[in-house]
């Protein structure tokens, strides 16, 4: 038998935490149809001997509901083994939107999730109004991955309420069943849940908090309406969960009792993401027993949880850096960067920035901790993401006898201004991930939190699936590693079930032939480069890879040894109830 594609001898990691094992994998059409020995030919051959062989990525917490419109490869996804992404998260997105409001949806996700307005304004398309009308138009577009698309609450809130609803006024009974009526229409169009942001620190561009932020569980409970009677779909959840005393927001308590009383009764999933409280570094103990007290009592409720400390990459050419709103700075900083460089050099000018202040940067005499800002960038040019306290710009201050300002000046200036500093928000209060280590044992945890396609001047978290793979299973220093088994598992087929995508996931006949082929020993991150590739000359952060020997979509090759082979075989997908459940996942399950 002639297969039309074979991956000949590599190391099967299959997606469900079996052990490895050296196999063939045979591929026809979108299909695996065989592994094991194939003594088959296929029309194409891979030989991956030496490497591993996996299901493709899964992320389920992206933000490229613009990119879409403009990139068809979403990158930097592309180059880090994703085959599948889901976009809508955190309650932001573009439909359903009112041409006069347009604006206003750009002025959301430029605020929350740091994509540049400017380039938002030129590249997208807005063939679309309605919702169904926004997946009409991304289904005659082809992709390097497949596409998922969740509705955001603060478009949908913005639709039905205008000016009220951007503004957070309470919505009547009627408003409540309008929204809750264009999220059923979502649903049945195929989107794969409802989103909504109820976190404080989500603010527009121009200051204010997003549309359906602290608003009634009334309102929730009209969303979980909609839901209910789809038969399908997410509810995501992003509020101010497991940090204290946020006014106006509930308790944790509060937040996860109407979770799951509304899952309970409606019968839908929900998944919230869970931080660790930087000034209560074990409160997130006590969340996830009440989680798992929630789910032995019926709900479905699935935390999501960073693998990775969640910061910002501070540099000279981020969206913002320490030395921003100084005067001597400033006068420098629409120099081109070169000249601004050689500038910052000089003695004086250092001397000067240094012992200025600004009055513009937003956390600068608020949460300024500078025993959370590291060198990003080793000796060695490896990337640390798990940096030890005495690594720390406090540190490096207290030996050298200096300022913390002048160290993270030398820092930056390094590599001709290309220095980054790596500044630790959250998820890091013990200064490891131990408690990420701990959490990854329990099943009902979703690893997740890339943000893919979000914060391009300060963040570039959307390589986390090779993070996962190499800090996780090998480099990692501060604590145990993990079995190459459990990462695999942990974001293919766990991320692929908790959005019913039973068809990918895991290297088995009659499943989607979605695969990795990776050089175990190679894979890595580049270190960020700022491009200036978006529209309208938009900046952004972006991380490459190494490792990745292929990556297949539905059995075609779309990228070898990191190099994009212009196919682009993936599609917007449309959910349904057991739409993605071919018989091999009912047999594996």
């Amino acid at each position: 038998m002639t297969h039309d594609l074979v991956i000949r001898g590599g190391t099967v990691v299959d997606g469900t935490g079996a052990p490895r094992r050296i196999a063939d994998v045979a591929i026809d059409g979108e299909t695996i149809t065989a592994v094991g020995v194939v003594p088959g030919k296929g029309r194409t051959e891979i030989d991956a001997s030496g490497h591993i062989v996996t299901p493709g990525w899964v992320d389920i917490h992206t933000h490229y509901d613009g990119q879409v419109s403009w990139d068809p490869y979403l990158s930097p996804s592309c180059w880090h083994g994703v085959t599948t992404v889901v976009m809508g998260n955190c309650g932001v997105g573009f439909a359903p939107v009112k041409p006069h409001f347009r604006d206003r949806l750009i002025n959301i996700m430029e605020g929350v999730e740091d994509i540049p307005g400017t380039a938002l304004t030129e590249g997208i398309t807005w063939e679309w109004e309605t919702y169904p009308e926004y997946l009409d138009a991304l289904a005659k577009k082809s992709y390097a991955m497949d596409v998922c698309s969740q509705v955001p609450h603060a478009a949908i809130r913005t639709y039905v309420m205008g000016e009220k609803g951007g503004d957070n006024e309470a919505a009547s009974a009627e408003e409540i069943a309008a929204m809750s009526t264009l999220v059923g229409e979502a649903l049945d169009a195929g989107a794969f849940g409802f989103t909504t942001s109820r976190i404080t620190a989500h603010r527009t561009s121009d200051g204010k908090v997003v549309p359906g932020t602290q608003v009634s569980i009334d309102e929730m409970e009209g969303f979980g309406d909609a839901l209910s009677k789809a038969g399908h779909g997410v509810f995501e959840v992003v509020s101010d969960i497991n940090f204290d005393g946020i006014p106006g927001s509930l308790t944790d308590k509060e937040e996860i009792d109407w979770m799951s009383d509304l899952s309970r009764r409606k019968k839908v999933k929900f998944t919230y993401l869970l931080f660790q409280n930087p000034g209560n570094t074990d409160k997130w103990r006590s969340t996830i027993d009440m989680t798992s007290s929630a789910q032995a009592a019926g709900a479905e409720l699935y935390p999501q949880v960073s693998m990775r400390p969640t910061g910002i990459i501070m540099g000279l050419q981020s969206s913002f850096h320490m030395f921003m709103g100084r005067p001597t700075y400033d006068a420098l900083a629409d120099l081109p960067f070169e000249e601004q460089v050689e500038k910052m050099k000089q003695p004086d000018i250092r001397a000067a920035i240094i012992s200025e202040k600004s009055d513009k940067l937003p956390f600068e005499g608020t949460a300024l901790r500078y025993d959370m800002m590291f060198r990003l960038e080793q000796a060695d040019g490896t990337l640390d993401y798990e940096p030890s306290l005495e690594s720390s710009v406090q540190e490096f201050a207290k030996r050298a006898g200096v300022s913390e300002e002048a160290i993270l000046y030398d820092m930056m200036m390094e590599n001709d201004g290309n220095g980054y500093i790596y500044v630790i928000l959250v998820n890091y209060g013990d200064y490891n991930l131990n408690f990420v280590h701990e959490l990854m044992d329990n099943p009902t945890v979703i690893s997740a939190g890339s943000d893919a396609g979000a914060h391009c001047g300060a963040i570039c978290d959307a390589a986390m699936p090779t993070f996962m793979l190499s800090h996780w299973t090998r480099d990692r220093k501060a604590g145990p590693t993990v079995s190459i088994e459990k990462v695999v598992e942990r974001q293919t087929r766990a991320t692929a079930r908790l959005y019913d995508l039973n068809d990918r996931g895991v290297l088995a006949p009659g499943m989607k032939a979605d695969i990795n082929v990776i050089d175990y020993e190679k894979i890595n991150s580049s270190r960020p480069k700022m491009v200036p590739d978006l529209p309208a000359g938009g900046k952004r952060l972006l991380q490459t890879a190494t490792g990745y020997r292929a990556t297949i979509v539905s059995g075609v090759v779309t990228f070898e040894n990191g190099i994009a082979t212009g196919a682009l075989p993936g599609k917007l997908l449309r959910s349904a109830p057991n739409a993605f459940t071919p018989a091999a996942a009912l047999a594996i399950a």
